[in-house]
C-alpha cells in the first residue's frame, strides 16, 4: 500500500495594485475600468469578465480582511488567512496609509460622528472617494483613542500597537500631537499651510516643548509646564531692549540687505516684543492653542516688508544669541536655556510657514 500525504493550503492571495485600488476607496467596477485602462488586458490576454471576476474575488477577500485590519493585533494572531510576514506588513501599511491633504481637511475638527457624516465635503474638496476619507477618519480616531492616555513615547506606542512603519507611526504622533493639544489650523490665514508643514512645526515641538521623562511619567502629549512657565522671566528682555537692540543691530548689519536692516532699526521694538509676547503667554492653554495663528501674524510683519527668507532666518537666529549676552540672562542658565529652547521652535516654524 502507497502512503501519500496530502496538504490542503488556503494561503491568501493579494494584489498589491487590487489592494491598492481597494484601500483608496474605488469600487470593483471602477477598478476594472481602471486596471483595463492600464492595458492589464492587453499584457495578460485576459478578457475584461475575466479581470472582473478577480478583482471581486479579490475586494471579497479584501472585505473580510478589514474586520481584523481595524485591529492588527488579531491579524497578527488569527489563524483563518495564511498570510506570510511581509504581507502582512504591506496590508497593514497600506490601510493606515493616507493622503496629506484629506488629513489637512480633519485638522483642527473634532473626531466626532457629527464630522464623519460631513466627510461628503472633504472627498469633494480633496477629491477623494468618500469611502477613502471615512477609512482615513476612522484610522486617525481609532489610533488616537488608544495611545491619546499610553504613557511614554507616542511614535513607539502607535508603532507597537499598530505594526506601522517608522515613518507612518511619526506622522500619526503628530496628528494624535495637534488633536490633544487642540491647535486653531482652520482659520483663513493658516489656509496656505500644509499637513506637511504643521508635522515639522509639531516634531519641533514635541522633541522641545514637550515633557521628556523617563518611565511612567514620560508623555510627549503633554507641555512641560515647568519650562513654559520659566519663559514668563523674559519680560525681562523688554526692560533690556536697548541694550538688545544695540547688539542685534551691530550683529545683523553685515548680513542683511540695507532695506531690511533698516526696517529692522524702525520696527525692532514691534518685532522683538511680537517674539517676547508669544514666549511669555503660551503658558495659557487658549494661546497655546492660537500658537500658529499668532505665529502667522509675527510673520505678517516681515512679509509685509518685503524681508526676504534668508535675511528672515538671520533675525530669528540671531535673536536669542544676542539676548544672552546680556547680563540678565547670561547670569541665569535656566532663562537663557528656556530662550534658546523657544527660539529653536519659533523659528523652525516661522521658517517653514514663511517658505
Amino acid at each position: 500500500m502507497t502512503e501519500v500525504d496530502v496538504f490542503i493550503s488556503n494561503y491568501t492571495v493579494v494584489d498589491p495594485e487590487i489592494y491598492e485600488l481597494w484601500v483608496e476607496g474605488h469600487n470593483a467596477s471602477e477598478a476594472v475600468t481602471i486596471l483595463n485602462s492600464k492595458g492589464l488586458g492587453q499584457q495578460t490576454g485576459a478578457t475584461l469578465e475575466l479581470i472582473a471576476s478577480d478583482v471581486l474575488d479579490h475586494y471579497r477577500t479584501y472585505s473580510l480582511l478589514e474586520k481584523l485590519l481595524i485591529n492588527p493585533n488579531k491579524l497578527q494572531e488569527q489563524f483563518l488567512f495564511q498570510i506570510d510576514t511581509l504581507t502582512r506588513s504591506l496590508l497593514i501599511e497600506k490601510y493606515y496609509e493616507f493622503d496629506d491633504e484629506v488629513i489637512r481637511e480633519l485638522l483642527g475638527k473634532k473626531l466626532s460622528s457629527k464630522n464623519r457624516k460631513d466627510l461628503d465635503e472633504v472627498a469633494e474638496k480633496t477629491s477623494k472617494p468618500l469611502k477613502s476619507c471615512r477609512r482615513q477618519f476612522d484610522n486617525v480616531k481609532r489610533i488616537f483613542k488608544a495611545v491619546e492616555e499610553m504613557a511614554g513615547n507616542t511614535m513607539e506606542n502607535i508603532k507597537t500597537s499598530f505594526y506601522l512603519s517608522d515613518e507612518l507611526a511619526h506622522k500619526y504622533a503628530c496628528i494624535v500631537f495637534m488633536a490633544c493639544m487642540r491647535f486653531e489650523t482652520t482659520k483663513k490665514k493658516l489656509q496656505y499651510m500644509s499637513f506637511n508643514s504643521f508635522r515639522i512645526c509639531c516634531e519641533a515641538i514635541m522633541d522641545q516643548w514637550a515633557y521628556n521623562l523617563t518611565g511612567t511619567e514620560y508623555n510627549d502629549l503633554e507641555m512641560d509646564r515647568e519650562f513654559l512657565f520659566e519663559l514668563r522671566e523674559l519680560k525681562a528682555l523688554i526692560e533690556k531692549e536697548k541694550e538688545h537692540k544695540h547688539l542685534l543691530t551691530m550683529h545683523l548689519k553685515p548680513k542683511l540687505l540695507q532695506k531690511n536692516f533698516m526696517d529692522l532699526d524702525t520696527n525692532f521694538k514691534l518685532y522683538t516684543r511680537a517674539l517676547l509676547t508669544l514666549a511669555t503667554t503660551i503658558h495659557r492653554s487658549r494661546d497655546m492653542r492660537n500658537l500658529f495663528v499668532d505665529l502667522s501674524q509675527i510673520l505678517e510683519y516681515f512679509k509685509q516688508a518685503n524681508w526676504t527668507s534668508h535675511d528672515f532666518e538671520q533675525f530669528l537666529l540671531a535673536f536669542s544669541q544676542c539676548a544672552n549676552e546680556i547680563d540678565t540672562l547670561r547670569k541665569d542658565t535656566a532663562v537663557k536655556s528656556s530662550l534658546d529652547k523657544f527660539m529653536k521652535v519659533t523659528t523652525k516654524c516661522l521658517l517653514v510657514m514663511y517658505n
